[in-house]
């Protein structure tokens, strides 16, 4: 053995002999316990039961399990469907019955539309069904970059992104960008799919109250003084506001200047969902931006699904190409679910022609909206919500019976009433226990452009006589 190794074993044999007697003595301790833990079970053994075969068995057959989800009765409107039997255009045929559309989300009528059906049934026979795949995965087709492109030609941004499922673009998008620690400024009626999108980013979320620049700029402000407190942190903090262009549960626009001065006030990011306003809103149709004569560039992100204007499926978000790439990596929706079938984003692309053509649609369908909404101010018993270029109105009871069960019962009766004078329209659903603020009960009337004044009259009588009949009871 080397000196220098003998010389250290003398140094701990002394160091031992030098060390306090309870020093050893807790060290000793201690290395029983370690050893106690080392060899020792973790359980002890149940003790062996004395129960017979035939008494286990009894056990067995009296045990019932928990539910895996509470009792739903059989009338819930959950179980109970209207059937629609062929295309949801403007004549529908509900339950057998032909109806004139008040439900369908169909505001420029081009589900219908000869031209997008030919595309997509050339496209149905070019490239098959589905794509069996994702955008990474061998689910990038050549139509999908078509109508990236042109969508970002038509909102005049860098690029877009599209998605196979329109409720996934923005609950997608948002956890793409905000994270935990970062925070949210969000508007109290802000949709289902902005919401879990808030749940999915786990950063702390701050509701504002509905369209309340005021409300809005308090929390900013109280944020502001919060970051003066600790100015390091601050500075890795993201911090985003989130709304919508055209509110689908309240029926009304976002005072999109507001938000913009906010935002460079107060060095924060917008994101804007525009399901609603995307095709309805501006000279052009492109939304809330072209409607209030925003430079879109003042907004971070814009998403929309493509389900309701352009009467196809899925979604897509356009901003700055920095913004949008990033997606291409962290939007769930887009890297894991598969990618949009071919012949809907050739639909898509079709309904895009048709809208740039014929700019004039837009014109129509912002009339058709203010006509809808003069005829149905004053429906007994009814209140209208929505502004006049809201494309989907609601009608909430004046004076709620106090049970929302109710309500909708009540609500119910008037749809079914009009379900049978051929005029289809549909309550608004919610997820009553996920909401973060429930809307009250409504019927959702829904304009689009094949609709006739003539048709329009028919069906804001319908509702009247509903309203009289079953209201006054």
């Amino acid at each position: 053995m080397a000196a220098g190794q003998q010389w250290v074993l003398v140094e701990m044999v002394q160091a031992f002999y030098e060390a306090p007697a309870y020093h050893l003595i807790l060290e000793g301790i201690l290395i029983l316990w370690i050893i106690r833990l080392l060899f020792s079970k973790t359980y002890k053994l149940q003790e062996r039961s004395d129960l017979t075969e035939k008494e286990k068995e009894e056990l067995i057959e009296e045990w019932q399990p928990e539910p895996l989800v509470p009792p739903v009765s059989k009338d819930h409107p959950s179980r109970n469907y209207d059937v629609v039997t062929g295309p949801p255009s403007h004549k529908i045929i509900v339950n057998g019955k032909e109806c004139i559309n008040f439900a369908s989300f169909n505001f420029l009528g081009l589900l219908d539309s000869e031209r997008v059906k030919l595309k997509a049934l050339s496209s149905l026979k070019k490239y098959g069904v589905g794509t069996c795949g994702p955008r990474g995965f061998y689910g990038t087709f050549d139509v999908h970059l078509e109508l990236e492109e042109r969508l970002a030609r038509f909102m005049g941004t860098e690029e877009a992104i599209i998605y196979s499922y329109g409720f996934a673009t923005i609950a997608s998008a948002i956890p793409a960008y905000s994270k935990r620690g970062d925070i949210i400024f969000v508007d109290e009626a802000a949709c289902f799919s902005i919401q879990k999108g808030l749940q999915a980013s786990r950063s702390f979320v701050k509701h504002f109250k509905h369209n309340d620049m005021e409300d809005l700029e308090r929390l900013l402000k109280e944020q502001e003084i919060e970051d003066q407190k600790n100015p390091r942190k601050a500075r890795v903090i993201r911090r985003f506001i989130v709304v919508e262009g055209l509110y689908i549960n309240t029926a009304d626009v976002c005072p999109l200047p507001d938000l913009v001065r906010l935002k460079y006030r107060y060095k924060v990011r917008i994101f804007l969902e525009e399901s609603m306003s995307f095709g309805v809103l501006g000279e052009h149709g492109r939304g809330v931006t072209e409607h209030f004569g925003v430079n879109i560039d003042d907004i971070d992100l814009i998403s929309a699904n493509m389900e309701n204007a352009l009467a196809s499926i899925g979604g897509f978000c356009c901003g700055r190409s920095f913004v949008i790439d990033h997606q291409r990596l962290s939007g769930q929706g887009y890297c894991f679910s598969a990618s949009l079938p071919p012949m809907l984003a050739s639909a898509a692309i079709e309904a895009l022609n048709i809208m740039e053509e014929d700019p004039g649609i837009f014109r129509l369908l912002q009339d058709k909206c203010k006509h809808v909404h003069k005829a149905l101010q004053g429906t007994p018993g009814l209140k209208l919500v929505g502004e006049p270029l809201a494309p989907a109105l609601h009608l909430q009871l004046e004076n709620s019976s106090g049970s929302r069960t109710e309500d909708l019962k009540l609500l119910r009766a008037i749809v079914d009433y009009s379900l049978d004078r051929q005029i289809a329209l549909t309550l608004a659903r919610y997820l009553d226990k996920e909401e973060r603020f429930l809307p009250p009960p409504s019927i959702r009337v829904v304009v689009t452009v094949e609709q006739t004044q003539e048709e329009i009259q028919t069906a804001a009588q319908c509702i009247r006589e509903a309203a009289l009949n079953i209201l006054k009871r």
